[in-house]
């Protein structure tokens, strides 16, 4: 099976830019003179953030971000990524969906509702999307049964049942042969 590596440092590091990022933007969604990013005619952050569709049923975006990402940081500890209980690694997956789900709606929004790209968002759409491929490619194996449990193939000892050598009868001589593997000598007598 393969084996979890640089998944869990790689969704961590993302989530924790993405949860700055996030601050970020909703402190200057309450502060809009905060906010450092290029402004021409296809960037521009303050439109963006600004705008009747960077709020959501009465929640700034930014807030949804931060309620995103703050979950997903603790999803994508590693501890987490390390456990056996299945509900961890789909919390994960459905939330990194939903994630996707969302900045598909925001990017749409950003091209052709607010005509205005905000490289900040654009930062955050990018971790959400990175972290989707990862989490997406790694669920086959973290959701696989038997994932995180401790291994069974050793036995007591500490050794794999597949290197001993035991016959039958489960002894071995201290030359690692059993006596009945070697014939019988005569006495010479």
């Amino acid at each position: 099976m393969p084996a979890i590596r640089w998944q869990p440092l790689v969704t961590l590091l993302l989530s924790i830019y993405g949860l700055g990022a996030s601050i970020y933007l909703t402190i200057t969604h309450f502060e809009p003179k905060a906010l450092a990013c290029v402004s021409n005619a296809a960037f521009n952050c303050e439109k963006v953030t600004q705008s009747p569709q960077s709020v959501i049923f009465g929640i700034p975006v930014a807030m949804l971000g931060l309620l995103f990402f703050v979950p997903m940081l603790l999803l994508c500890l590693p501890a987490a990524w390390r456990s056996a209980d299945r509900r961890i690694h789909l919390a994960r997956l459905i939330m990194v969906v939903t994630g996707v789900a969302m900045i598909i709606y925001l990017i749409i929004a950003e091209l052709f509702l607010i005509k205005s790209i905000c490289l900040w968002c654009t930062s955050v759409h990018v971790v959400t999307l990175v972290l989707f491929v990862i989490i997406a490619t790694a669920s086959p194996i973290v959701l696989a049964p038997g994932y995180g449990m401790p291994d069974d193939e050793d036995d007591e000892d500490g050794t794999d049942d597949e290197d001993d050598e035991d016959d039958e009868d489960g002894t071995d001589d201290e030359d690692g042969t059993d006596d009945e593997d070697v014939p019988a000598q005569a006495d010479a007598t």
